[in-house]
């Protein structure tokens, strides 16, 4: 039979475990959110570079295209040139703007088919008993 101070020690021992885990817990979760911090902070930074990389990506395309009609202008007038490569430019539009409307009407509506076909398949297994 216990004493009343062993149980005062056992009462205070598992008050200083659960502060002890409570104190752990959260600094857990202080030292899970400083680090989310930092990497949200460097995501930040990475994602500023990539559209800026964008953008001069963009300013180079322009440019490109600015040197094939000044190229084409050397054989034929300039209003041809720029007309053909207008015209070189609407095709690839319309053929990526193609392929990019088959891919979106191919999964659109956006609803997984085989797993609902999976969930039906167990919910009658399950109620057959198999």
């Amino acid at each position: 039979m216990p004493t009343q101070s062993g149980e005062r020690g056992l009462g205070a021992a598992t008050r200083a475990v659960s502060e002890r885990v409570s104190s752990i817990v959260r600094l857990e979760i202080e030292l899970a959110l400083s680090e989310l911090k930092r990497k949200a902070a460097t995501l930040g930074v990475g994602i500023g570079l990539l559209v800026g990389a964008g953008l001069f990506a963009v300013f180079m395309l322009w440019f490109a295209f600015a040197t094939i009609a000044a190229a084409l202008a050397t054989t034929v007038s300039t209003w041809l040139a720029l007309l053909i490569v207008t015209g070189i430019l609407l095709v690839i539009a319309g053929v990526l703007g193609f392929i990019g409307y088959t891919a979106v009407s191919k999964a659109t509506p956006p609803v997984p088919e085989q797993a609902i076909e999976e969930a039906k398949l167990t919910t009658e297994a399950l109620k057959n008993g198999a």
